[in-house]
């Protein structure tokens, strides 16, 4: 991986904040083993002060908010905690599917594997939106609003309702291959295996909204990064 400067991710930047779309593969904090670069470590590079408000999965990309002084962290911390925040996810998931307001509402046990489970009795309370933007053949794509924080929830969320994301394999996702969505032209040269049109589970955070210090609303909206946009460009193309 080629490396990354932190200025080429910065989408938004005031006195107190600055948003990065965040490229998929890399960590928001340090990982516990191997140098590979992380958002953190980038982000005080760039800003001693640098403290990341949240955290977004590593494959997944999009809207990451760094605070620049304790003052704009604690804010922003307090309004997530109080669900003043609306952050909008798309995901690109398995199967036709007609989703308009789809409450979910399934609490969310962490499991020591590092992945999560749905458990009535033990889990901490989970909810999230669904609508859906667009169907496809074989594919839609979807507007997802977590109402709640919890790990992985927009993933587990969405494989309850039997539409996994693209290529998360973890919560039951499977692999989209170009030959499913363009049958009759499609044609593999000899000996070669064919690649899934995105290398990673299709999960992009697109916009998050809040009111920061100055009492501004922040409407902060990070671009598809170029594998998800394919992905969508192809869906189009080939669906209609």
């Amino acid at each position: 991986m080629k490396k990354v400067d932190i200025k080429d991710l910065i989408i938004f930047e005031n006195d107190d904040y600055f948003f990065i779309n965040k490229p998929p593969f890399i960590s928001s904090l340090d990982e516990r083993t191997g140098g590979a670069p992380s958002i953190i470590r980038m982000a005080k590079e760039y800003w001693p002060d640098a403290q990341l408000c949240h955290r977004i999965d590593k494959e997944t990309s999009g809207v990451l908010a760094v605070a620049k002084n304790p003052a704009a962290y604690r804010h922003l911390s307090m309004a997530f905690e109080s669900r003043n925040v609306t952050k909008e996810y798309h995901a690109v998931v398995n199967g036709t599917h007609d989703l308009d307001g789809v409450d979910v509402y399934l609490p969310i046990l962490v499991l020591p594997t590092g992945t999560v489970k749905i458990d009535k009795s033990k889990g901490k309370l989970a909810e999230t939106i669904f609508f859906t933007i667009q169907a496809y053949k074989k594919a839609t794509l979807v507007r997802c609003l977590p109402i709640t924080g919890r790990m992985h929830q927009i993933r587990i969320h969405l494989a309850t309702l039997g539409a996994s994301i693209v290529g998360d394999e973890t919560y039951g996702g499977k692999p989209l291959f170009l030959s499913e969505i363009k049958r009759k032209k499609f044609n593999l040269k000899k000996d070669s295996e064919e690649r899934p049109l995105i290398q990673r589970f299709a999960l992009h955070a697109n916009s998050l909204i809040f009111t920061d210090m100055n009492e501004q609303i922040l409407d902060i909206k990070a671009p598809y990064p170029k594998d998800f946009d394919v992905l969508v460009k192809k869906l189009e193309e080939y669906s209609s």
